[in-house]
């Protein structure tokens, strides 16, 4: 098992390294590859714009952060996530547990009443390999993230969260058009072959 653990530690390695994403985000100063996956479903759908007000949630290790903040100076970006997060010029972090009350509540805080434009989440939980498991931890993230969104967004705002194909995947889908007027999957290019993730984004809230 740690011969076969190794083997794959390596090909993943191999992989990254030759990632022509890796190389452009080093190249560009980007934290890491994520950049471009935030910048590739803006170029097709174009949700941002200056001055808005983006919440980013599962933020660490800062890249969706920094494309925001270098591509919209004036933007006013809040970043969340469980894990600590180097900071970013002009972003406002927030660290801690999305699902935790407490949290919820120091992110409310922040948005000091303002209408949220766009909230991108990049959370995934750590995966265990056990789909039942997984879909419902993923399911759960995606419903926070859901319920944070529908309770803050301007109405023709837009939400851009991580999902993944398989179980559970379907109900994702119908959650979202209970909440939105338009609901669009987008797997980026810079988005791995073989990664089950996909983007789910809804625009204009019902």
């Amino acid at each position: 098992m740690a011969t076969k653990n190794r083997k794959v530690n390596r090909a993943w390695l191999n992989d990254h390294l030759n990632d022509p994403y890796v190389k452009m985000a080093q190249r560009d100063g980007y934290r890491a590859r994520a950049a471009y996956k935030l910048k590739e479903i803006n170029d097709a759908l174009g949700l941002l714009r200056p001055g808005q007000l983006v919440v980013d949630l599962g933020s660490a290790p800062g890249a969706w952060s920094q494309y925001l903040r270098r591509e919209y100076p004036d933007t006013t970006v809040i970043a969340l996530d469980i894990l600590p997060m180097e900071p970013v010029d002009g972003v406002t972090f927030i660290q801690g547990d999305f699902r935790e009350d407490g949290i919820l509540q120091q992110l409310h805080e922040a948005v000091k009443g303002r209408p949220v434009d766009v909230v991108v989440s990049d959370m995934a939980p750590n995966l265990s390999g056990i789909a039942s498991s997984d879909a419902a931890r993923i399911s759960h993230l995606v419903e926070l993230a859901l319920e944070f969104a529908s309770t803050h967004l301007q109405p023709r705002g837009a939400l851009v969260t991580k999902v993944f194909h398989g179980s559970g995947y379907s109900q994702i889908v119908e959650q979202f058009k209970r909440h939105f007027v338009t609901v669009k999957p987008l797997k980026p290019k810079s988005s791995r072959d073989r990664s089950a993730e996909t983007f789910l984004i809804g625009i204009g809230l019902k």
